[in-house]
């Protein structure tokens, strides 16, 4: 079973979401970005609980250790951590769970002529993601995507 394998099946199990991982340039570090499946409607409910804490890294990263341990895997160093506020877009779920966020994606084939633009999330539907941009409508075919982000929403308060 490769690493991808590994991580799809377990952390479910855990309780978590795995969001993305990726492994050094010489594989000896491999990095597990983890997200809560409650996330998905954080901060909708006053007082919910938003990202994931260092102690849910920790648990995670002790019981990958004992695993990549059993399953033979060589590598130096396991980092363990949450996706963060610019969390990348992967998979269609992704794009469906965060529709109406803002979002950066960078494009395989250009759209008119841009291939980088800023989006609103829409949803999707079958195998393409609903955005809108300046008012316009897309639908972009999911393998047409090279890469995604969220992007941050930062809310400034006035001290009274």
């Amino acid at each position: 079973m490769n690493i991808s394998e590994l991580l799809e099946t377990t952390l479910p199990g855990l309780g978590f979401d795995l969001v993305d991982w990726e492994m050094s340039p010489k594989g000896r570090t491999i990095r597990v970005f983890i997200d809560t499946p409650e996330n998905a409607n954080a901060g909708a409910t006053a007082g919910a609980a938003v990202g994931v804490t260092v102690d849910d890294c920790a648990a995670v990263s002790h019981h990958l250790t004992r695993l990549f341990t059993v399953e033979g895997l060589d590598y130096d160093r396991l980092e363990v951590s949450s996706p963060g506020l610019d969390r990348p877009l992967k998979k269609l779920a992704d794009f469906a769970r965060f529709a109406g966020s803002e979002a950066q994606l960078m494009l395989r084939e250009p759209i008119g002529e841009s291939r980088k633009m800023k989006v609103l999330l829409r949803g999707v539907e079958g195998d393409r993601v609903l955005a809108e941009r300046a008012g316009e409508a897309l639908a972009i075919e999911h393998h047409n995507i090279e890469r995604a982000r969220l992007v941050p929403q930062i809310e400034w308060r006035k001290a009274k």
